[in-house]
């Protein structure tokens, strides 16, 4: 569901680091280079396991694995092992719509009122035109990520999330601008149960995977653990490699739960490729596939530092940018422990398959463009040694921001009130509560809907604090309290960007 704005930054990246091109061509760098790169960026990245695909006019190009399922451990990645796909389980959502409107049982320009009749987000009027489109292709009027924290990896039912999301005011106007919105695609998923008969997860499977041979995908993430040959899940915090748990995704499956292999995710590029009739079979209506190609959202002109790209947009389920005169229709995706890629060149038959088991890498897109680039025999760039560059001054910013902080807590600078006094629930209007308590002699937060997962207040003095997350995933950040006549009236809590970019004000009970 995550890492969506990797795209972008990597794209700011490449225009900012012109000066790492080299001038061999990439031509033979699929035969006698690609396994020593990915090697050699395995061990720069701290990453496990790999699995990549490569296919070009119906062929296998690149089908393989390297490294391990988990750390430390000796049990080998191969083509058929399972990784989590992330926001990649979009097209599979828009895909699935669409396919439903060539079946004749639900139009792409139903309103969304039609099919969940209790639905309704917080104006009513947006209630009553929002249309299928939209969920889609992120126009909704939210800002990218808003309301996530909310939902990624808690306890919420899809009901619940439901109920929460339409509380949420959009910080934008209905359709005016482009804003990443995962619980769209979640409302989406209703839709395709209504409209079917079947759970979202029994469509894909029955309706997607299984026509396209798919046979070791899973679309939910309540199967991950039961998967004989998945891949574990891992970060990277402060320089050292962890195993995580996989996140609890199901309530907003239809954003991001579904776990793949290269194998199986090469035969969806195959199918997709070919229309949807790859070896002359008739899997998908050619218009299931298209529809959810066609540009729905603005999201910039795009750019390249070495080739010409043109235009940035959105289908539905589908990032669409112009490189070297062709359409390049991809996505990528991020959950708890995975970053992957998938890019398609529908002109040149071209389909790419990156799949990494830590979410903390920049080697997942380096990769996709490198074995773009030797597709369409353009030069070689080593842009995994941009992403590194990028990753080191990323690094340095982050432990710059850690230890001036931490220097700040080991100065044990007074807040403005006794810890005591900042102790006690804390209530958001639409997340539910928060509690506050001192334990040895720090502040400890706990949130209703996230259990296992606190922070852990470090004093700057004032009234301000250091919040760090037991889970690394959930980042570090400053949490300013409101102080108003001597008592505690509210505070600011943030998370990780990868998590969500807005605050949630919490007021004191």
């Amino acid at each position: 569901m995550k890492r969506i704005q990797s795209m972008m930054l990597f794209i700011c990246l490449l225009i900012s680091s012109a000066d790492f091109a080299q001038s061999s061509t990439s031509r033979s760098f699929l035969k006698d280079s690609l396994d020593q790169y990915v090697i050699n960026a395995m061990k720069q990245w701290k990453i496990p396991g790999v699995s990549i695909a490569v296919i070009k006019n119906g062929e296998w190009l690149v089908l393989k694995g390297y490294g391990t399922k988990e750390t430390g451990m000796s049990d080998n990645v191969d083509e058929h092992t399972l990784f989590g796909i992330g926001s990649n389980t979009k097209a599979f959502t828009g895909t699935a719509l669409a396919l439903l409107e060539a079946q004749g049982k639900l139009s792409l320009n139903d309103k969304v009122k039609k099919w969940i009749t209790d639905f309704q987000v917080y104006d009513t009027w947006v209630t009553k035109e929002l249309t299928i489109r939209d969920l889609l292709s992120h126009r909704m009027g939210y800002e990218t990520f808003q309301g996530d924290f909310m939902y990624f990896d808690s306890d919420l039912s899809y009901t619940e999330l439901k109920e929460k999301f339409g509380m949420l005011k959009p910080n934008y106007g209905f359709r005016s601008r482009w804003g990443y919105t995962n619980a769209g695609f979640a409302i989406a998923g209703e839709i395709i149960q209504k409209a079917s008969g079947m759970s979202y997860g029994e469509f894909i499977t029955t309706q997607i995977f299984q026509p396209v041979g798919m046979k070791n995908s899973i679309a939910n993430s309540n199967q991950y653990a039961g998967a004989p040959n998945i891949s574990k899940a891992h970060t990277v915090a402060e320089g050292i490699l962890k195993k995580i748990p996989y996140g609890n995704l199901d309530n907003m499956a239809p954003a991001g739960s579904i776990a793949s292999s290269a194998y199986d995710m090469g035969l969806w590029a195959k199918t997709l490729l070919a229309n949807g009739e790859p070896d002359g079979k008739g899997i998908f209506p050619p218009s299931a596939v298209q529809a959810p190609m066609q540009p729905h959202s603005i999201l910039g002109s795009g750019g390249h530092p070495y080739n010409r790209a043109h235009f940035y947009l959105y289908g539905l389920g589908w990032f669409l940018q112009s490189y070297e005169g062709r359409k390049l229709v991809e996505h990528t995706g991020g959950v708890n422990g995975f970053v992957t890629s998938f890019t398609l060149v529908p002109e040149e038959k071209i389909g790419i398959v990156v799949l990494t088991n830590t979410d903390a890498n920049g080697f997942f897109e380096a990769m996709k463009w490198e074995l773009l680039d030797a597709c369409l025999g353009l030069p070689f760039r080593n842009y995994n040694a941009m992403a590194l560059e990028q990753q080191v001054q990323s690094e340095k910013r982050s432990a710059g921001f850690l230890k001036s902080k931490r220097d700040s807590i080991a100065l044990k600078l007074k807040p403005v009130l006794a810890l005591a006094q900042f102790a006690g629930t804390y209530k958001h209007e639409i997340y539910g509560e928060m509690t506050l308590q001192v334990e040895k002699e720090q502040l400890v937060a706990r949130f209703e809907h996230h259990p296992g997962r606190f922070a852990t207040l470090g004093a700057l003095g004032g009234h301000r604090f250091l919040a760090s997350f037991n889970d690394p995933l959930f980042g570090n950040k400053v949490w300013p309290f409101t102080i108003a006549d001597g008592k505690v009236k509210s505070v600011t809590v943030t998370v990780a960007d990868f998590i969500e970019f807005t605050p949630y004000e919490f007021y004191k009970q």
